[in-house]
């Protein structure tokens, strides 16, 4: 099972990015939010993945964040809730407001969403309720770990959304240098 996957970004088109990995290119599925994320053509990039097998073939879906694979996960146990609707959700709703939502009760933000319907936002809130409070819990302690962050918190006070800000980070110090060299770093990510 394919759990990460490191390599080169060496197409995108439409939602499927192809990674050149070890002489492979692995062609993944990803959210919308994603592809802003994304670096330029020929640069390394980084993905976890989830890989799901079906009758016609298997199929790989690429997030960022470890928080962003599980909300998927959990999308795909709910009854009419396809891999292709739980990445529309990620996508365009997001993981913190899917799991909000579920938590407030809030079908109308699910419907956001193409795809998703009322009948259908309202299954995923009462078969996830119980389990997007673990995940909220998840989300604080990922939070109270990042807020501590330097680089993070000055990409915030630029103006940029916290999860685009917290994956330019990581992309910035995995380069290294010092606070000033990886914020540069990390301006350049998301300028792209």
């Amino acid at each position: 099972m394919i759990g990460w996957l490191r390599g080169e970004l060496i197409d995108l088109e439409n939602f499927t990015v192809t990674l050149a990995c070890g002489g492979v290119g692995y062609e993944v599925s990803v959210p919308e939010t994603i592809l802003v994320q994304l670096p330029a053509l020929g640069e390394p990039c980084e993905l976890r993945i989830r890989q799901i097998f079906r009758e016609d073939g298997t199929t790989l879906y690429g997030f960022h964040t470890a928080t962003q694979r599980r909300v998927f996960d959990l999308l795909l146990t709910v009854t009419g809730c396809g891999p292709k609707v739980a990445l529309a959700l990620l996508g365009q709703v997001g993981e913190e407001s899917i799991i909000h939502a579920v938590l407030a009760q809030d079908p109308k933000t699910l419907t956001r969403a193409t795809g998703v319907g009322t009948k259908l936002g309202e299954r995923i809130i009462l078969e996830l309720r119980e389990k997007m409070h673990k995940e909220s819990l998840a989300l604080k302690l990922d939070r109270t770990k990042s807020a501590s962050d330097d680089l993070v918190d000055a990409l915030l006070a630029l103006g940029y959304r916290r999860q685009e800000a917290e994956t330019a980070a990581e992309t910035a110090r995995a380069a290294g240098g010092n606070i000033e060299a990886q914020i540069r770093a990390a301006l350049q990510n998301l300028r792209r």
